[in-house]
């Protein structure tokens, strides 16, 4: 059974960075893209950024585009979010997810995941 656990949230002021994490369980972390979403209070679940099962493929979401990096270490079984000038907009519960099939694309469709985190909160006060 696959796990995967987010880290690194927290309060912070706009302008600051965060680098968020999230460890998967297993020995398949290598073959499978991974991706991260978040969730604001009343909002639906978007899509941030994704990468794919190398690491040569990444993908962002327009909002965080330019301020977000995705990476993976696939020798800890781990990705992570670098995040900085965080912005009040990106106050959210963020969740990394595993993509459903290995080696193949990234993508932002959040059905294109069959393993999710249980979330970390962000919160960017203004």
């Amino acid at each position: 059974q696959v796990q995967l656990v987010e880290s690194g949230g927290g309060l912070v002021q706009a302008g600051d960075s965060l680098r968020l994490s999230c460890a998967h369980s297993g020995r398949t972390f290598s073959s499978y893209g991974m991706g991260w979403f978040r969730q604001a209070p009343g909002k639906e679940r978007e899509f941030v950024a994704a990468i794919n099962w190398s690491g040569a493929m990444t993908n962002y979401a327009d909002s965080v585009k330019g301020r977000f990096t995705i990476s993976r270490d696939n020798a800890k079984n781990a990705i992570y979010l670098q995040m900085n000038n965080l912005k009040s907009e990106d106050t959210a519960v963020y969740y990394c997810a595993r993509r459903s099939q290995p080696f193949i694309s990234v993508s932002s469709a959040a059905s294109a995941y069959d393993y999710w985190g249980q979330g970390t909160q962000v919160t960017v006060s203004s």
